[in-house]
């Protein structure tokens, strides 16, 4: 019998995460860790669960993620993206609730290159009159 599994890309700023959702108890693993290892903090563990508890799929589901590039908050909302990506591949229906909420749609805001004659982006050289 043939376990069926649902995938969903994620990308935030520059992570990618590759995520595959399968029926099951709950297990969400990225790179090899679970979610709560991986992560450290609390606020990005709860953003990574924001799409099944919005589904009510808590629980339902094995989470399994692979992702690289961009830091650590980065990667969560790719990996939070890429699973409401999954649960829609798996049910159509939830792409009302998942829409709604945000989690479809991926974030454009991305980090500023620097602009010549700056410091940083914006930063521009410290000036003295004298």
């Amino acid at each position: 019998m043939a376990q069926e599994r649902f995938y969903g890309t994620g990308k935030r700023k520059n992570a990618v995460a590759r995520v595959w959702v399968t029926p099951g108890v709950g297990d969400i693993t990225i790179n090899g860790k679970s979610h709560v290892a991986y992560l450290h903090r609390t606020k990005l563990e709860r953003m990574v669960l924001e799409p099944l508890r919005a589904t009510d799929t808590l629980g339902k589901y094995d989470v399994t993620a692979q992702v690289h590039g961009g830091g650590i908050g980065g990667q969560a909302g790719a990996v939070r993206h890429g699973i409401a990506k999954a649960l829609v591949v798996e049910d159509e229906e939830r792409r009302s609730i998942l829409g709604g909420a945000g989690f479809l749609t991926r974030d454009p805001r991305v980090k500023e290159r620097k602009h010549a004659g700056f410091r940083r982006a914006r930063r521009a050289k410290q000036f003295s009159k004298r």
